[in-house]
């Protein structure tokens, strides 16, 4: 089963050039993720970004300043078919989302029906709600419990 995890880029970033996981490392949220998945059973992980589409976490990027929150629906809407169509290549059974809801409202129904089971483990949780549950989890890890 091929299944993979999707963390949304993040305001805060490097201002040089340099790796995808590397330019948003500046955020606490995106780094917690990135320690959390990085110890679940997950083929591989990518990053939303909203000027890059999938983004692949070892591309070389530049800095950049543009978030799907500035962006108007039918902006999303062919973010999210660019998205799709570069998500499929990977052909997915199982993604979780570890992202906003403009980086999956327009992705999550056509993922589904193509049978490919979307979820969000974090739905409905705010910033400080995420941080704790990463701090949690990353702890209990170290401690040896899951």
């Amino acid at each position: 089963m091929s299944r993979y995890a999707l963390i949304s880029c993040t305001k805060l970033k490097k201002d040089y050039r340099c790796t995808a996981n590397e330019m948003y490392l500046e955020s606490q949220l995106f780094n917690k993720a990135v320690q959390y998945i990085d110890k679940q059973n997950y083929e591989d992980w990518y990053i939303l970004s909203a000027k890059y589409g999938l983004l692949n976490k070892d591309t070389i990027i530049e800095p950049y300043d543009i978030t799907l929150n500035n962006m108007n629906s039918l902006q999303r809407r062919v973010w999210s078919k660019d998205v799709y169509e570069q998500l499929i290549q990977l052909n997915p059974n199982h993604l979780d989302f570890y992202a906003g809801k403009k980086y999956r409202e327009y992705l999550i129904p056509p993922l589904r029906q193509l049978g490919i089971h979307c979820n969000v483990p974090l739905e409905g949780k705010g910033i400080g709600e995420q941080l704790g549950f990463y701090k949690q989890q990353l702890d209990n890890q170290l401690r040896g419990k899951n």
